[in-house]
């Protein structure tokens, strides 16, 4: 039998004791045939019964449904017994000072201010006796284990709140460095990822009035679509409880929605809330990174024709010029100008002249490729810079353009039509960027002097 002296030399080492999972081995170096020993622990926020010494893994998730059943039937049991001796249940009062008790499976309430929060079982290897001061000090033994355990669990949510209102302030903070929903949007599902583990975690954003998968970059579950068809402005849980979904909202506008799914687990309470918190911050985010692109747009691009400005295109310049010399890729510029546009803004209005300037624009942006750089760089002048294109391939794409512009019927109605001169230049060796696009205007320049409505090469 083990020893009372080292009984309570344990007990009292388990409360100093940072780690929970040694206590399997202590108690078994101290008991004497002792099989199994397992300690449950009920966890009231989740409902659940979790294998302590396995993870605090869920009962549910490691035995079958009839060991299942009879471990919740025995923490019920204990409620009103202080044990469970081979089956029967049992109190202290049961049994007097010098009375031997003969056992093979025992079972320990844990508890406390008379809640029960799990329980503690001995399995040995065969009957065995023991007496009243033996069950005695298992039961403080049970108490040690308590407050290990709540140390434990506290220490754990102290540390994930810890973490929580860190990934509240990274997600704040994003935006200081980054606006674009590309980078922003995975960084923030990562974050709530971590609070969620449980959950797979989806981000939607709203777009036409259809929510729309922005990451990651595959959700093939059709009940989170049905559930997001049912969300307005409050958060939906599923009937089972394993799919959340939650609104990502600036003022009374929906930006769009995260979704939490699992197959196996349920959203607990504390799940719900971190999520609530976390998408409330990520729609701050999501709200400052849209107005912030907003602004940096008007900053960048030309207001009438939504082509980049003259100060976005000297910026391009210069890093498509250092592109170029570092790699050795060609670079060639374009410059053009509407013909006689002055006569245009006379005849029929400044209205009318903006009209002009914008479908021509338009013509420009659908005739390029993605990477090319159109910007309107002053009144009825355009600049367009063709990365990693040679001279000969530049005229094709520069003749295209004039054709297209002297076919775009602009008004209907009054039979506007306009054309275009452009000049066309390539960067040379020894070139600084600022020649490069001087030079096509000097070609420019040419081709009004030979009649407009052509394109003249920088020689």
């Amino acid at each position: 039998m083990m020893n009372i002296s080292n009984l309570l030399k344990l007990s009292s080492s388990l409360i100093s004791s940072s780690e929970i999972y040694t206590i399997s081995e202590s108690i078994k170096n101290n008991l004497p045939d002792l099989k199994d020993l397992n300690i449950f622990f009920y966890d009231y926020a989740s409902k659940k019964l979790k294998d302590i010494l396995n993870n605090f893994s869920p009962v549910d998730d490691m035995y079958d449904e009839i060991a299942v059943g009879c471990l919740y039937e025995n923490l019920l049991k204990l409620k009103d017994c202080d044990y469970i001796i081979d089956g029967c249940e049992l109190m202290q009062t049961s049994f007097s000072a010098d009375e031997d008790v003969i056992m093979q499976k025992l079972l320990i309430p844990i508890k406390a201010s008379d809640n029960i929060f799990g329980m503690i079982e001995f399995n040995f290897a065969h009957k065995k006796s023991f007496n009243f001061d033996f069950l005695q000090m298992l039961s403080v033994l049970s108490n040690q284990i308590f407050l290990l355990i709540q140390n434990k669990l506290l220490n754990n949510r102290l540390q994930i709140n810890s973490d929580f209102y860190d990934a509240l302030k990274n997600i704040a903070k994003i935006i200081e460095t980054q606006y674009e929903l590309n980078y922003i949007i995975p960084l923030i599902g990562e974050m709530i990822d971590k609070f969620v583990s449980n959950h797979l975690i989806y981000i939607f954003i709203k777009s036409d009035n259809e929510f729309k998968l922005f990451w990651p970059n595959a959700c093939r579950d059709r009940k989170i679509y049905d559930l997001i068809s049912t969300m307005k402005s409050d958060y939906v849980i599923s009937e089972d409880r394993k799919i959340g979904i939650f609104p990502l909202i600036s003022g009374k506008e929906v930006l769009g929605c995260v979704a939490a799914h699992s197959t196996i687990d349920k959203l607990s309470l504390n799940d719900i809330e971190y999520i609530l918190q976390l998408t409330k911050q990520a729609s701050i985010t999501i709200e400052r990174a849209n107005v912030y692109a907003e602004v940096l747009k008007h900053a960048t691009l030309d207001a009438l024709t939504g082509l980049n400005n003259r100060r976005q295109f000297e910026i391009r310049l210069k890093q498509e010029y250092a592109s170029a010399t570092r790699q050795k890729h060609p670079l060639c510029a374009i410059m053009t100008d509407i013909d006689f546009f002055k006569s245009i803004n006379d005849t029929y209005g400044h209205s009318v002249g903006d009209k002009v300037l914008k479908s021509v624009a338009q013509v420009i942006k659908d005739r390029l490729r993605e990477y090319d750089i159109p910007s309107r760089y002053g009144g009825e002048e355009f600049c367009i810079l063709l990365p990693q294109t040679r001279i000969e391939e530049a005229n094709i794409v520069a003749q295209r353009l004039r054709a297209a512009v002297e076919k775009n019927i602009i008004d209907e109605n009054k039979k506007i039509s306009v054309t275009i001169s452009i000049g066309l230049a390539q960067l040379k060796e020894g070139d600084t960027a600022e020649d490069l696009y001087k030079h096509a205007d000097k070609a420019l320049y040419e081709a009004k002097e030979r009649g407009r409505n052509r394109v003249i090469v920088y020689e």
